[in-house]
C-alpha cells in the first residue's frame, strides 16, 4: 500500500467509545443503552415546523452566526428560563455542540497552553486541545459526589494555562456543581484570567427540580465565559446537530471567525424549528416529563435487580457501581461482555478518563428510552448477571 503519510493524530487514534458500543449493539442486535440518544422521534410540532421550513423558506446558505429568528431565540429562551441578559450579538450558531466547543477551543488556545479539564469528561475535549497546539491538564473528580476540590484546582494551574473547560451538569455523572463550587471556578478563572469554556447541554435535563445556573452569571464571568447550549439535547433531536455558543459581543465576535472555517453554517430549516421549538415552554415541559418517567424505569429497575445506583440529578445518564452491586469485574470487560452475551450495551466510565486514580468500575447506562425497552434490558442484565 502506497504510504500516504496521514496525520499520525488520527491515523493512530481509535473510535470513541460511542461509536464502538453503537456498532456493536447495532451488529449483534443488543439493545443500546450506551450512546446518549432517544429511540423516539422529536415532538410532532418540531418535526412539524422543520418540514414547514423546508416547503416554504429558504434552503441556501444562511448567515454563518446563524438566522436572526434562532439568535433571538437562543437569547429569549435563556432570559426566561436563566435570567440571563443577552442580545443577539451575543449567539452564534453552530452544527451542533461539538462543532461549538471545537470553535470556542481554536479560538481560546494556542500553542503550549495549559487547558484544564475534569475527569471524567467529555471524550472530545482533550483531543481539540491537543489539536490546538494546547495541553490538557486533568483534575480528577471523585465519586461518589463529584466535586470541585479547591485544592487541587488551584495545585493544577500554572503561568501557562489559558482555560477550563466545566461541563456542568457533568456527563457521565449526571451531577451538578453546587452554587458554591460554581463561585469557587468563577473566583479561580479571574484570579487566574482564565478563559471558561462551560459546556452546558444538558442545562434543560436536570431533574433535581431546580434551575439551571450558568457560569456566565458569575461575578466577574461575563466577559471571559463560553456558555454551549444544544437543540439536540433540549428537544431530543440528537441528529439534528443545532448548537450554539453564547458570550460577551467581543468573544463572539472571534468566535464566529474560528466557526466560519469549519462548518460555516448549520442547515436554515432545522434553525427555524429550533427557534419555534425554544418559544414554546409546553414542548421542552413534555419531553422532561417523560424523560423523568424513563429514568425512574431505569434507576428502580436496576436498585430492585440488585445493582448499586449512584445518584444523579441530571443528563440522560445513570450509572453503577460494580462492587457495590457484587460485581468483581471492572467496567470495560463488564461493557463488553454485556453487550455480547446480555444483549445490552452500555458505557465503561473508564474510557471517559485521563490521567491518572481514574474508578474503573462504574457503568454508565441511558435511561431516555422506551419504558418496554428499559423494562426489557433490565431482565436481560438481571439474567446475566445471575449467570455471572
Amino acid at each position: 500500500m502506497t504510504d500516504l503519510r496521514l496525520n499520525p493524530i488520527y491515523a493512530e487514534m481509535p473510535v470513541t467509545v460511542f461509536e464502538h458500543m453503537s456498532g456493536l449493539a447495532r451488529s449483534l442486535g443488543a439493545i443500546n443503552l450506551g450512546q446518549g440518544f432517544p429511540d423516539t422521534p422529536p415532538p410532532p410540532a418540531l418535526t412539524a415546523a422543520a418540514i414547514r421550513a423546508m416547503e416554504t423558506r429558504s434552503q441556501q446558505y444562511p448567515p454563518s452566526m446563524g438566522v436572526p429568528e434562532l439568535r433571538d431565540a437562543v437569547a429569549a429562551y435563556y432570559g426566561r428560563t436563566q435570567g440571563l441578559a443577552l442580545t443577539r450579538e451575543q449567539v452564534v450558531v453552530t452544527s451542533g455542540a461539538t462543532e461549538a466547543i471545537a470553535a470556542a477551543i481554536l479560538a481560546v488556545v494556542g500553542a503550549g497552553d495549559e487547558v484544564l479539564l475534569f475527569s471524567p469528561a467529555y471524550d472530545a475535549y482533550a483531543p481539540l486541545v491537543r489539536r490546538a497546539g494546547g495541553v490538557p491538564v486533568f483534575i480528577p473528580l471523585s465519586p461518589p459526589d463529584w466535586r470541585y476540590d479547591e485544592a487541587r484546582i488551584r495545585a493544577a494551574i500554572s503561568p501557562r494555562t489559558r482555560a477550563l473547560i466545566l461541563n456542568d451538569p457533568l456527563n457521565p455523572t449526571g451531577s451538578v456543581a453546587s452554587p458554591e463550587e460554581l463561585a469557587l471556578l468563577a473566583r479561580i478563572a479571574c484570579e487566574h484570567d482564565l478563559v471558561a469554556i462551560c459546556d452546558e447541554v444538558w442545562e434543560a435535563v436536570r431533574f433535581d427540580g431546580l434551575a439551571h445556573r450558568s457560569l456566565l452569571a458569575e461575578p466577574g464571568m461575563a466577559e471571559r465565559a463560553i456558555k454551549i447550549g444544544s437543540a439536540g439535547k433540549i428537544f431530543g433531536a440528537t441528529g439534528w446537530k443545532v448548537g450554539w455558543m453564547v458570550g460577551d459581543a467581543a468573544l463572539t465576535t472571534v468566535l464566529a471567525k474560528a466557526h466560519q472555517f469549519l462548518t460555516f453554517t448549520t442547515p436554515p430549516m432545522l434553525q427555524w424549528a429550533a427557534a419555534e421549538g425554544l418559544a414554546d415552554p409546553a414542548i421542552t415541559d413534555a419531553l422532561h416529563a417523560e424523560w423523568s418517567a424513563s429514568r425512574g424505569v431505569l434507576i428502580e429497575g436496576l436498585s430492585a435487580a440488585g445493582f448499586a445506583v449512584l445518584a444523579n440529578k441530571a443528563t440522560w445518564f445513570a450509572c453503577i457501581d460494580l462492587p457495590a452491586s457484587g460485581i468483581a469485574i471492572d467496567d470495560r470487560t463488564f461493557s463488553e461482555r454485556a453487550v455480547r452475551e446480555a444483549g445490552v450495551a452500555s458505557i465503561p466510565l473508564s474510557a471517559l478518563w485521563e490521567g491518572d486514580g481514574g474508578p474503573t468500575t462504574i457503568l454508565r447506562l441511558c435511561h431516555c428510552k422506551p419504558p418496554a425497552m428499559l423494562e426489557d434490558a433490565l431482565a436481560r442484565l438481571s439474567a446475566w448477571r445471575a449467570s455471572l
